[in-house]
């Protein structure tokens, strides 16, 4: 069973359970972690007990917790990885995100399963095979249009899959699971969790005549994610989940981006209540309660490379941050005076203020990024038009030593210390409402609360009906006072006395229904939320589209290797893991083009009289010291190949490592299938 058509899941990440516990707090519908291994991030494991805790907190909203299982597993790890899915099941999670196609072969608990991102869904056919396979719910690459998400959703279920899709964050410029540099260059694979992050490094770009087409430019390092505007779009594509990137990110930034996306569903939801579009269904959001904020959600306080919807709306040239993989911040003002110890500053927005401890930045000559972080600023008068403030900053480090920095420098705040200091406190409240009735009861009365969702609870008191002296006053102190929930997650949407408006009942009497009736309807909220079921696979097993794979499949053991077999897959190559692609190979897929980026490409160039037929997609080649890697273009789907191969001291330590017992062997497939 999949998230109902009409429902819409924000999905929030969480480094640990106190962020993930925020998540909930500022609006997730659900929320992913990783658990104490398996996980795709190396440093962002978490113990069962801990997940345990923020699952407990996440129910009583009937928000979600789906726990990270995303790595490729060698055979002496699929035991591993099975009792822990167990110990998750056990503690209340609701799913696991896999992309190891041999924990399907493998007895795992009857848990929900979802496709990670590294499973790499570009296709109707791959969207629907892993459907039918028992996946409830899949993360389309990132890489998609409108009517490429759309024609996935034409070719699948919605009653059976939920579409996936990330929203915000850093972006991954490879299709996910299709990039294997960390691992040739370093033996740390980004399928296992362990990326190097080969990405945001700055290259050298030389042609195939040894000529300079760009010098220390981060080619390969993409702008972020941010689908603020295309919410209903893809909506009307058929997305329900909508996914937040940062499974590194600090607790400020999961607070500040789950309110934004909260704010933005919650006003999409409104307006498709009342819409009179005959495609506009109704909406409604996949948890309970609603949450308000003490402060205005703002992506741009975040760390951010600046901001790209991607492809969605079709490709673009403005996708790269290829100056700098840093946090740029937003433009403050200009370099008026510099002294021994201080810089002056004239502010481009009247009401902009700085404040100890803020974070500063500028762009050198070069074009690199330089931190401009300041112990103390002052503000040092007005200017004469529009009343621009003019501050005086004094940087943490020497004057002299910031290179580059003049007057008319634009600077650019990305750290705003005071908005770090509010999003440290307490900055969401959510609340579920109920509707709360007293009633007259043979020997006293009944206090019974009825949530948003329907749940009930009804707590008696026993106490002598006296009639109260003014029924018309008395009726609005009752409900003034049942109303009271304070502290606990529910809001009183209505209050009714009208069984017992002519009833004295004192304060203490009513105080104790009030905690009873939100103790019992939080444990009847309990018993209501179901389980997340696993989806059953088609049976008979269904045919995997392809008859061949390559190592691009990313098989790493026997189950795996089971797996596709039993769904008719005849050639099965062992995934790039396995350190038996000797020679070069794609090492990286990807849609961004740095040819089309630096206006290269051939397409650009048809019609362009004195130009046409001259550009062409020749190799070019990304330096970065002694790294060396070759770019090909593969312009029929649009498509760049990152080759390159395995550094042979890497292949020397991983095969040593593995002869003394310090990882197990890899499995070594057939490369054509057995005769006998």
């Amino acid at each position: 069973m999949s998230l109902p058509d009409f429902q819409l899941e924000l999905l929030a990440p969480a480094r640990d359970a106190d962020i993930g516990i925020e998540a909930v707090n500022h609006g997730a519908d659900a929320v992913y972690i990783g658990g104490p291994g398996f996980g795709a991030r190396s440093s962002a494991d978490n113990s069962v007990s801990d997940i345990a805790h923020l699952v407990r907190h996440a129910h009583r909203f009937s928000s979600r917790i789906f726990v990270t299982l995303n790595t490729i597993l060698r055979d002496d790890e699929l035991e591993g990885a099975r009792k822990l899915a167990w110990q998750l099941y056990d503690a209340g999670v609701d799913a696991l995100i896999i992309q190891d196609m041999g924990l399907l072969e493998i007895d795992m608990p009857p848990i929900q399963l979802h496709a990670s991102t590294q499973t790499d869904i570009r296709t109707p056919e791959k969207a629907r095979f892993l459907q039918d396979v028992g996946l409830s719910q899949i993360v389309l690459a990132r890489e998609l249009t409108l009517q490429q998400i759309a024609a996935i959703r034409a070719q699948t279920d919605p009653a059976r899959c939920t579409l996936e899709f990330f929203v915000h964050g850093a972006l991954c410029v490879a299709y996910s699971g299709q990039c294997y540099i960390s691992h040739a260059h370093t033996g740390r694979s980004a399928n296992r969790g362990e990326c190097s992050q080969a990405c945001r490094l700055p290259y050298q770009v030389v042609d195939d005549k040894g000529r300079f087409v760009a010098h220390d430019k981060h080619v390969l390092s993409m702008k972020d994610n941010n689908q603020s505007a295309n919410l209903a779009a893809l909506v009307d594509a058929g997305i329900r989940s909508f996914k937040i990137e940062g499974r590194y990110k600090d607790m400020g930034y999961v607070k500040n981006i789950t309110a934004h996306y909260r704010t933005l569903l919650d006003a999409l939801i409104e307006e498709r209540q009342g819409s009179t579009q005959p495609q506009h269904f109704p909406l409604a959001r996949a948890s309970s309660g609603s949450t308000t904020f003490t402060f205005s959600p703002d992506p741009n306080q975040n760390f951010n490379r600046e901001f790209t919807d991607y492809f969605v709306q079709g490709r673009k040239d403005d996708i790269g941050a290829f100056d700098s993989p840093k946090n740029p911040g937003q433009p403050i003002g200009y370099v008026t005076q510099i002294g021994p110890k201080w810089v002056e500053l004239e502010s481009i927005v009247a009401d902009t203020v700085l404040h100890n401890g803020d974070g500063l930045c500028y762009y050198d000559l070069q074009k690199e990024l330089v931190g401009l972080a300041i112990n103390r600023a002052e503000a040092v008068g007005k200017t004469k038009a529009g009343g621009t403030q003019r501050w005086r900053a004094f940087p943490k480090d020497e004057v002299t030593s910031l290179k580059d920095l003049r007057k008319g420098t634009e600077v650019n705040r990305n750290r705003d210390v005071d908005w770090v200091r509010a999003l440290d406190k307490k900055s969401s409240d959510r609340r579920i409402a109920v509707w709360a009735e007293l009633e007259r009861t043979p020997d006293g009365v009944a206090l019974t609360l009825t949530d948003e969702d329907g749940n009930t609870a009804t707590a008696c008191a026993t106490l002598p009906h006296n009639p109260a002296k003014d029924p018309v006053a008395n009726a609005q102190l009752l409900e003034q006072n049942i109303g009271k929930l304070g502290a606990t997650i529910f809001v009183a949407a209505h209050a009714s006395s009208t069984g017992a408006s002519d009833l004295f009942v004192p304060a203490s009497t009513l105080n104790a229904l009030r905690r009873d009736a939100v103790e019992e309807l939080e444990t009847a909220r309990a018993l209501a939320l179901n389980r997340l079921p696993r989806a059953a696979a088609v049976e008979p097993p269904v045919a995997f589209p392809e008859d061949t794979l390559t190592y691009l499949a990313n098989v790493h053991n026997k189950a795996a290797h089971a797996f596709y077999a039993r769904h008719g897959v005849k050639v099965i190559d062992a995934a790039y893991e396995n350190n038996e692609e000797l020679g070069e190979v794609s090492l990286m897929i990807t849609k961004h083009c740095v040819r089309f980026s630096l206006s290269l490409c051939p397409k650009q160039a048809k019609g362009v009289v004195g130009v046409q037929g001259q550009v062409k997609a020749e190799p070019l080649q990304l330096i970065n010291g002694k790294e060396k890697l070759t770019l090909r273009f593969d312009c029929k789907p649009c498509e760049m190949h990152v080759v390159g191969k395995m550094k042979t001291s890497v292949r020397n330590q991983l095969n040593q490592a593995a002869a003394g017992g310090v990882v197990a062997a890899p499995v070594t497939f057939h490369k054509t299938r057995p005769l006998h």
